[in-house]
């Protein structure tokens, strides 16, 4: 008879230390094997050469190698979950599965399917919670109802906040419990038919003066001051347990932003419409332009707004866009254009190396103003005074948009004051029929 071994499933925690899951996995009465699956549904939706490809596949390799030094290896699977588990049933004896938790709707419906599977075997599935401080229900109100409005939710996530809550796993210290074995060849992207685009990433790591300046400096795109950590915490190769603990005394306002993420998180959790829907849903009735032709003008950074342009340059050339210039390009589409949030959100999906859905989602519909806690309809921010207030020397705008100031550089595709004014009677009619 095989011998009985657990396996800890490897998805949006890529790392070794402090992983809640693996910290379980190696608690187990057997060996641990550690499994990544390349999910062909998922991949299915990149491109060829999307750079987030290449930062897993480092990130992998990584892993391989510190399992390698231990004597075990990392196994990597390539196809659809269900019929990579049910493979996997019969090539080994396995005990129990552990995983961490993941929020997404199309991850909650994978799991659930994969956890029916492994009952129909026996086999134990323990999920467990690591990407967040807080999730699911864990922060209500005195209803017992999530929040629906940041602050609040944000006053009761610091009350809840303690030094239990920033427990470690320090999975680290058992992995003399790893399965020994052979080396596994790990497939290449190219056999499994991608190139993606590489980009240099920085590790990560936190500057803790850069955090402690981070309420004053966060704003201005053309300086170095924000984190960079998103696709980080994206994909687990930082723990956010000991994030926090490096930076919670050194800036409420970088400390808020994390809170925010797992806001939108609990907003996913708890009212999953908002992947294809307003959080308002009388805002699915505004009646949006959609001007395909504005639209290609918008994704291509030539709208003739410089600070607008140069967000979306920024955006498609790095895969990168400073946080401030994100509001702004995103309430340029959705209020000056009139085009759909959804379009907007779908694209810097497409785009941005640091995606998270939730966070993507809730922050689209925060500045479209059909989001839980959005801006007021009538907020709009003007570009041009944005551009003076957070660039005025224009460092940032000249980086990325060369042809400014000549004939080559479009003229503005709208004018302020009417595109406002137009956007104001389509929300006005929207808000002043469902209120």
């Amino acid at each position: 008879m095989k011998p009985f071994i657990t396996i800890c499933w490897l998805r949006r925690d890529l790392r070794l230390h402090d992983n809640t899951a693996l910290f379980y996995s190696l608690q187990s009465p057997f060996p641990v094997q550690v499994l990544f699956l390349l999910d062909k549904y998922i991949l299915s939706e990149l491109d060829v050469n999307d750079a987030r490809l290449g930062f897993i596949y480092t990130e992998l390799e990584c892993i391989k190698s510190l399992l390698m030094q231990r004597g075990s290896d990392l196994m990597i699977r390539f196809g659809a979950p269900a019929e990579v588990w049910e493979k996997l049933i019969d090539e080994f004896n396995i005990h129990e599965v552990h995983v961490n938790h993941d929020y997404e709707p199309y991850a909650v419906k994978r799991d659930d399917a994969v956890a029916q599977i492994l009952a129909s075997k026996g086999i134990s599935f323990y999920t467990w919670k690591d990407q967040v401080i807080f999730e699911k229900n864990e922060i209500l109100n005195r209803a017992g109802n999530p929040y629906t409005v940041f602050t609040p939710y944000s006053r009761a996530w610091m009350q809840k906040l303690n030094e239990d809550s920033l427990t470690s796993y320090p999975s680290e210290q058992y992995l003399h419990r790893l399965v020994e074995g052979n080396p596994e060849i790990m497939p290449s992207l190219r056999q499994l038919g991608f190139s993606p685009k590489l980009i240099s990433f920085s590790p990560p790591r936190v500057d803790d003066g850069l955090i402690r300046h981070y309420a004053e400096n966060r704003n201005i795109p053309s300086l170095n001051a924000t984190s960079h950590l998103g696709i980080h915490l994206r994909f687990g190769t930082i723990s956010i347990r000991q994030l926090l603990i490096q930076v919670k005394s050194l800036s409420e306002t970088f400390l808020k932003e994390l809170i925010w993420r797992e806001f939108f998180m609990q907003v996913l959790w708890h009212h999953p419409h908002v992947v294809y829907q307003s959080f308002k849903r009388q805002y699915d009735f505004i009646s949006w332009r959609n001007r395909e032709e504005e639209f290609a003008r918008w994704k291509l950074g030539e709208t003739g707004f410089p600070i607008v342009d140069a967000g979306m340059r920024e955006l498609n050339e790095t895969g990168f866009m400073h946080n401030r210039v994100r509001m702004i390009v995103a309430s340029f589409l959705t209020k000056h254009l009139l085009i759909d949030w959804r379009w907007g959100e779908a694209y810097f999906a497409h785009r941005l190396l640091d995606f998270e859905l939730s966070s993507n989602n809730g922050n689209w519909q925060w500045v479209a103003g059909s989001g839980c806690d959005a801006t007021p309809y009538f907020r709009i921010f003007n570009p041009t005074e944005q551009e003076k207030k957070f660039d005025r020397d224009q460092q940032y705008v000249r980086k990325w948009v060369n042809e400014l100031g000549t004939s080559a550089y479009p003229k503005p595709m709208v004018v302020h004051k009417t595109a406002r004014l137009r956007s104001l009677h389509v929300y006005e009619t929207i808000h002043n029929y469902h209120t």
